[in-house]
């Protein structure tokens, strides 16, 4: 298919621990020169966040600026939109100038490595999952309170990937094994000890026809209407659980290595993205799966595994991060019917879980690079780092952010690819973060066993001190 209409390339650098001012039209950018994403999205990205254009005649000669929140609550008030309110834009337009950049705050700490950091999607819980067998659900309208504390039950190295349900009634934890468990989120218990003080079911994703052992989960989600679970494993598969008949309904082999990431593409379900080792994204319909026994199409612009995708939720977009230390912007529209591994350029032996990427290799492009855009600027080594889009509701989408092994959050701007943040405080990886879906705030969470949120507005408590004494929960 085509290549990408354009490419925002930005210089590789580490988080350097600038201040990052509080609203994102006041910081710095990374690149003295960067070109506009020409493409459909930044179109309705800008439509999702951009004001009225009568509000935005309140500035005359400056409508490349935001304008101010004064200004258009005075065009509120004088009905200049002929609505009387505010409408979506216009909301986040407002909302998406002032970023989660004050802080941090001290959620909790831990003795172990934190790999899993999520809100639900109402934003009234957070799951947060540790290397030590920990998960813990907080109650985030209660003051952070703990709500439930897992001991997950024949954990395989660590917890790598959990989910909650749409209806936040149950959480389903992964490891590197083939049962996914789940748990009764809703219970009286707050101490959730598998098998002991409550049962954590086990969910069997191996085939009845091997009764093969021997991978383990990187990826589970729920889909939107809570009867499935879509799972990404190492032994190169995408793996369906019908929970209603409690079986396993479908098994693809869909890459030619680790499948380290997988996700629903939107409401319908009938869609899957998967990202792998083999460096490609693939795009699946479950319509015509049994019939064309492959994938709906192939993305291929990595130059090395694909650690996590995530999607724009229209069933067109969505973004991928790399092992290449790069995150992609990708359009299914412009996908092939099918393509391999390219790794013609790689003439140098490295390995993401303990080298740092050669220096040789930053500059390389992929011939045939299909995506639509390119983010650079964090790093993606040691673990599977995770990237996600901004939220809808305050913000349209505009924005891009990640973990980063370099102890940072990054914060991208989705149509300039400009670094607008930078959040610097944790001393160890972060694989993984999360944006309320409502409220300006994001919460990371590292393998210095910190988690931490990060706000807007200053709400009194006592932020997290540089030199702070660590002490450490079991």
């Amino acid at each position: 298919m085509g290549y990408a209409m354009s490419r925002l390339e930005m210089d590789s650098e580490l988080c350097d621990g600038d201040k990052t001012m509080p609203e994102a039209g006041s910081s710095k950018r990374a690149s003295k020169s960067l070109n506009m994403l020409d493409h459909e999205i930044a179109q309705v990205t800008k439509l999702n966040s951009s004001p009225h254009k009568q509000l935005a005649k309140l500035v005359p000669g400056t409508q490349k600026l935001s304008v101010s929140p004064v200004k258009m609550l005075v065009g509120r008030e004088a009905n200049y939109s002929a609505r009387g309110r505010f409408s979506a834009a216009d909301r986040c337009h407002m909302l998406s100038r002032y970023l989660p950049v004050k802080g941090p705050w001290l959620v909790d700490q831990m003795s172990t490595r934190a790999y899993v950091s999520q809100f639900s999607a109402d934003g009234s819980l957070f799951v947060a999952g540790f290397q030590g067998s920990y998960i813990r659900i907080y109650n985030v309208e209660d003051g952070w309170k703990v709500q439930k504390n897992i001991l997950a039950k024949s954990l395989r190295w660590t917890v790598t990937d959990t989910s909650l349900s749409p209806d936040q009634r149950h959480l389903v934890y992964a490891s590197m094994s083939p049962i996914v468990h789940i748990v009764d989120v809703r219970s009286a218990e707050t101490e959730s000890l598998a098998n002991v003080t409550e049962f954590h079911d086990g969910l069997d994703f191996s085939s009845s026809s091997d009764g093969s052992y021997s991978f383990g989960i990187f990826s589970v989600k729920f889909s939107t209407d809570g009867r499935e679970l879509v799972a990404g494993s190492s032994d190169d598969s995408i793996y369906v659980y019908d929970l209603e008949q409690n079986k396993l309904s479908l098994k693809i082999l869909a890459h030619t290595s680790d499948v380290n990431t997988v996700c629903f593409a939107d409401e319908s379900g009938h869609l899957l993205f998967s990202g792998s080792d083999d460096n490609l994204c693939k795009v699946w319909d479950r319509r015509c799966f049994i019939a064309k026994g492959k994938p709906a199409g192939v993305l291929s612009g990595h130059l090395e595994g694909i650690t996590f995708i995530d999607s724009h939720g229209d069933g067109r977009y969505f973004i991928s991060n790399g092992k290449d230390q790069t995150i992609k912007l990708w359009d299914i529209r412009k996908m092939a019917p099918n393509a391999t591994s390219y790794s013609g350029l790689r003439n140098y032996e490295w390995d993401y879980r303990w080298m740092d990427y050669p220096y040789e290799a930053r500059d390389l492009k992929h011939p045939s690079d299909q995506s639509i855009a390119t983010y650079k600027g964090h790093s993606v080594l040691r673990t599977l780092i995770r990237c996600y889009f901004s939220p809808v509701y305050s913000t349209g989408q505009k924005y891009i952010y990640t973990g980063s092994h370099d102890s940072c959050v990054y914060i991208y701007d989705l149509v300039t690819g400009e670094r607008v943040a930078s959040l610097q405080h944790h001393k160890s990886t972060v694989r993984d973060c999360s944006w309320h879906p409502y409220y300006p705030m994001l919460v990371s969470s590292s393998w210095d066993g910190d988690v931490v949120k990060w706000e807007f507005p200053c709400n009194g408590e006592a932020q997290v001190p540089a030199t702070k004494k660590r002490i450490r929960r079991q």
